[in-house]
């Protein structure tokens, strides 16, 4: 499999990330050829410091902000420098079947923002009717992927979940992937990206095993 590393967010993203954290993913994302996923407040320092591809994340964990406050969020990232965002879908809100309001944001925060939006669905909290509901929403409002998890709710990425959001756009699996074999998993599945914070052990573990 080529190019892997290119294919992983190194993701910092905790409650307690300091700059240094920040700092540290960046160098590891730099020397491993990978990309970065990091907290909106640390992305125009981050943009200063480096050259790494930058992705941050909008209205996270839980995906409960108004349309109006997320979408400058998003405007305000992408000035900074973020060159993709990782918009958290109104789990709530498409569990109560409110699909037109979670439509209306999605669509307003893609449209507000000239980067890719990718849309964590939070699968563990989803039945799959749900998850092909906010595939089809996600596709329909033009956002560029869909991303398996926050992390922040109990599970993570699962084969099961790659395969079916990636009937409807590229994925992004994400939630607890923490060696290359879990990675290769989501990528023969059909995950186009991995996020995780164990970038670097899966980036050697890769090319170990690629001789």
């Amino acid at each position: 499999m080529n190019n892997v590393s290119q294919r992983i967010e190194h993701t910092v993203l905790g409650p307690t990330t300091q700059w240094a954290d920040v700092q540290r993913v960046l160098d590891e994302a730099e020397e491993h050829g990978m990309l970065a996923c990091l907290p909106p407040c640390y992305v125009e320092r981050a943009r200063e410091y480096g050259t790494v591809p930058l992705t941050t994340v909008i209205d996270f964990p839980h995906g409960q902000g108004s349309t109006e406050a997320v979408c400058g969020a998003a405007r305000a990232a992408w000035d900074d420098g973020a060159e993709e965002l990782d918009l958290v879908c109104p789990v709530g809100r498409l569990k109560a079947g409110e699909d037109d309001a979670v439509a209306e944001k999605i669509t307003e925060v893609v449209s507000a923002v000239p980067v890719p939006v990718k849309v964590i669905v939070e699968a563990p909290l989803l039945t799959d009717e749900e998850k092909h509901r906010i595939g089809q929403i996600t596709a329909d409002a033009g956002a560029a992927f869909l991303k398996t998890a926050t992390g922040f709710a109990d599970g993570g990425a699962t084969v099961d979940d790659v395969a079916l959001l990636s009937q409807y756009r590229p994925v992004k699996a994400s939630g607890g992937i923490g060696s290359w074999e879990r990675a290769k998993a989501m990528f023969d599945a059909g995950a186009d990206r991995i996020g995780a914070s164990s970038g670097v052990t899966i980036v050697e573990e890769w090319q170990a095993a690629d001789g």
